[in-house]
């Protein structure tokens, strides 16, 4: 990547899709060595059908020297992003947060993270959620630095798999504020 240019968080557009399926594609595979294969393939299916469907209110992508090298997902509650009203999360979720591992400790994943909580309180939201699992203890790591809290109540299972649960609360919080001024004024090329 040579020079070291600002990561820059914006709306997908259509156009983006297969740049975003591989990069979220790369993202993942450092877990398919940890995953059983049988359940691999099925989770890295659904990770290539979530570029194409599913009911996100945005996806985005962050981009370093007009190259996509992350983006993230976000839904407006539980049923949306896992079919599952039963975890009564009415509000937003973020998922799928991807970093091609070549472009790691840039900050990106703090970008989209911020860029999602901001367009949540944008939105008049409080909290936001998402939920990731003990494989991915480098991100469980990044998330309690940047101030989200488990959320147990809200935690399942996939099998015998624990999905915990974590959720930042919006108003007043110096990591959303950080980004949200620029991030809501900023114009989405």
């Amino acid at each position: 990547m040579g020079k070291r240019d600002e990561v820059i968080v914006r709306e997908a557009l259509d156009a983006d899709r297969e740049a975003i399926r591989q990069v979220m594609l790369d993202a993942y595979e450092e877990y398919a060595a940890v995953i059983p294969s049988s359940l691999w393939t099925a989770y890295r299916a659904s990770i290539s059908e979530a570029v194409e469907g599913g009911e996100p209110t945005d996806r985005l992508v962050a981009e370093d020297g007009g190259r996509i090298i992350g983006s993230a997902l976000l839904y407006l509650g539980s049923e949306s992003a896992y079919g599952r009203a039963d975890l009564g999360i009415y509000g937003p979720i973020i998922r799928y947060i991807s970093v091609l591992p070549s472009a790691r400790g840039r900050g990106a994943a703090t970008s989209l993270l911020r860029e999602g909580a901001a367009r949540s309180l944008a939105r008049g939201h409080n909290s936001l959620h998402l939920h990731t699992s003990d494989m991915m203890a480098s991100a469980v790591r990044l998330y309690e630095r940047l101030g989200f809290e488990r959320a147990y109540d809200k935690e399942f299972h996939n099998g015998s798999t624990l999905v915990k649960s974590y959720r930042i609360y919006l108003p007043g919080n110096p990591f959303v504020l950080g980004g949200a001024g620029q991030a809501i004024q900023r114009e989405v090329r």
